[in-house]
Order: structure tokens, then sequence, then C-alpha cells
């Protein structure tokens, strides 16, 4: 973020968005495309939302991937591992990564219009969010990946 990107978001309320980093047993990692009506349509992200009132961000992301994926996280299955800070016209965007790798059910298309695993290698390849590009690299990071040594590897589609 630039210094002129800080001084316009000064004097915004803070917005603050969890986002979750499913990971499978095969190392990939769940992303979701954003519905068409919505702003950033098409595009693929972390699941996750915005915390309601009162709402803890580890409360909002377990709500969030039930309302979202219809699966079930357990509380202790939830890691931080990562945020991006991001102005916005109105407000300023806080996004905090959560890493999972443990849920019950199997992620449905809920709210989206896709879902994809992928690695991490190949999250970058996807046109994501511009919030979202300093968590891929938190996440590869967290995860022990590293650019120069990361092999090609395959990616789904559900």
């Amino acid at each position: 973020m630039t210094v002129e990107d800080r001084m316009r978001a000064e004097g915004h309320p803070l917005f603050p968005v969890v986002a979750a980093a499913l990971v499978d047993d095969a190392g990939r990692v769940l992303l979701q495309q954003r519905p068409q009506g919505k702003a950033l349509a098409g595009l693929w992200e972390f699941p996750g939302g915005k915390l309601e009132p009162g709402e803890t961000p580890e409360g909002a992301l377990i709500r969030e991937l039930q309302e979202e994926l219809d699966i079930t996280v357990p509380p202790a299955a939830l890691e931080a591992a990562g945020f991006a800070s991001e102005p916005l016209a109105d407000r300023h965007l806080l996004l905090l990564l959560y890493v999972i790798r443990g849920w019950s059910g199997t992620p449905r298309a809920l709210e989206a219009d896709g879902l994809i695993w992928c690695r991490p290698e190949e999250m970058e390849a996807w046109p994501m969010p511009p919030a979202d590009g300093p968590l891929v690299r938190q996440l590869r990071a967290y995860l022990g990946f590293s650019a120069m040594t990361d092999a090609p590897g395959e990616s789904g589609m559900l």
C-alpha cells in the first residue's frame, strides 16, 4: 500500500472481513468464483465474508463457511495465517486469512458460481480481487512454498 493509499484511507471506517484457505489432504486450496451481479463478479477468491455486529472473526468465518459451502468447521481447526489491508472508496478493508485443514461435509457452491481446488503454486494464475494477492503470497509462505522451488501441480474443478 502506498503512502497515498494510506492517506486516502484515513477517516474511513474499518471493514473487517474473514477468509478461509481450506487445504485438502492433497495440499490443494479451495477457491470460489464470485457470482454474477456482485462486485468483482467472475473473480476467484477465498471463501468467507464480513463480520456481523458482535461476532468474533472466528465465529464469523465458521458461520460464513456453513452458509456458503455447507461445511462445519470446529473452532480448533482455524489457524490464523495472514492479513491484507486495502483502501476502498468509502471504507478500509481488513481481510483476515485463516488456514483450515479439517471440516465436516463436502464443500458445495451455495453462493458462488463455482469452486476449484488448486495447488498454492498455481493460485496466482487465477484472476483474484486485489486484496487477495498479498494473501496468496502469505499463504504460500505459511504452507512452506517458495516460488523458486515449486513444481507445477494439477488443479481440479468441482
